[in-house]
């Protein structure tokens, strides 16, 4: 692992900002570059095979850009894309769905788990499997919220409408009892005031970026991958409108700078270096 290179974040759009800004508030000596496809977001409704389409063009432009390992912040991506791309490149890359599904199954007060994702995210059972796979006797209850990201994404993250829209979303899981729910979204974190009214005030609504990030720790430890250096210079890029990218992050107190970057769908469909 080449230390001095930054850790590569990307994601459908600005919800995998929830995750870089958890990186690095856990690792605050670490670079970020991150990357959101917004010009095609939202995934959760595309064919799985667009979704693996996307996920390459991206890494590929991430390792020419160079980085040490690659965070595919994006519950959709990460359900249907994450194999291929953990073979396709020599360095490490990490989803986002069994760091979620770990610290699910770790709350001690019980066993009914609750998941919203995309439609794509929740029809692989990705999340099923990662959660039966460390604990056999949970019970899982999958749903697909498709109207969520699109919220999120227009920087409409609070208020009656959206109260009016999320409660609506979770309807058939609100007579399931929950004890927790994953939030199988990067998007949804910041939709968590609205959800939380919602589900109530017994369900712990659980997001995989806090895991995530201490799985990006441990990977980095474990190669002694530690960057050396002054303060770190993050970089984000865009397939949308970086002024649009720059302006909800800060909403959302997510510290953006103000040059982000726009990358063309030309930019990424250009043949990748031989890695």
């Amino acid at each position: 692992m080449q230390n001095h290179l930054p850790i590569g974040v990307f994601d459908s759009g600005i919800g995998g900002l929830t995750v870089a800004a958890e990186i690095q508030r856990l690792l605050p000596g670490e670079e970020i570059l991150y990357f959101g496809d917004t010009a095609r977001c939202p995934y959760g409704d595309r064919e799985p095979r667009e979704v693996v389409q996307f996920a390459t063009q991206i890494v590929d432009f991430l390792v020419q850009e160079g980085v040490k390992l690659v965070v595919v912040a994006c519950n959709t991506a990460t359900a249907v894309a994450l194999p291929i791309l953990v073979d396709r490149y020599p360095i490490p890359v990490i989803g986002v769905i069994e760091p979620g599904a770990r610290a699910a199954v770790s709350d001690e007060r019980g066993d009914k788990i609750g998941v919203i994702g995309t439609a794509v995210t929740i029809s692989t059972g990705a999340y099923e499997r990662a959660i039966r796979k460390l604990s056999p006797v949970q019970q899982v209850f999958s749903l697909a919220c498709p109207k969520l990201v699109p919220l999120v994404e227009s920087g409409d993250t609070d208020g009656p409408h959206v109260d009016e829209v999320v409660e609506s979303c979770l309807l058939p899981l609100l007579a399931c009892d929950l004890d927790s729910l994953i939030l199988g979204c990067t998007h949804y974190p910041l939709l968590h005031n609205s959800i939380a009214r919602a589900m109530g005030p017994n369900v712990r609504l659980i997001s995989s970026a806090e895991e995530t990030a201490r799985e990006v720790k441990r990977v980095i430890q474990m190669e002694d991958g530690w960057r050396r250096g002054g303060p770190p210079n993050h970089r984000y890029f865009t397939t949308g409108d970086p002024a649009h990218m720059a302006t909800v992050a800060g909403r959302w107190g997510i510290g953006v700078a103000n040059d982000v970057q726009s990358i063309s769908q030309i930019t990424l469909l250009a043949p990748p270096r031989v890695v």
